[in-house]
């Protein structure tokens, strides 16, 4: 029901903690390196992400309900 990135963005700042906030942004850039083929220990060192963190997200890419694969497709190369 959100028309636009500004509405989504206060809805969520609403929403979240900061700190929820931070761990969502991480789980994001985890996921997309990932999705570039990135090993766990170089992920880790570059986010600051928990190996645990690095295997649920993973989990999720593989076998979530594809909310990250739809997002992966549809982020800007220029972005990733």
């Amino acid at each position: 029901m959100l028309t636009s990135p500004q509405e989504a963005s206060d809805f969520l700042r609403d929403l979240c903690t900061i700190q929820e906030l931070q761990a969502l942004s991480t789980r994001w850039q985890v996921a997309r390196l990932l999705n570039r083929g990135m090993h766990y220990q170089e992920i880790a060192e570059r986010t600051g992400a928990s190996t645990a963190t690095i295997s649920r997200v993973s989990s999720w890419l593989r076998f979530g309900t594809g909310g990250y694969r739809t997002m992966l497709e549809r982020w800007p190369q220029t972005n990733s």
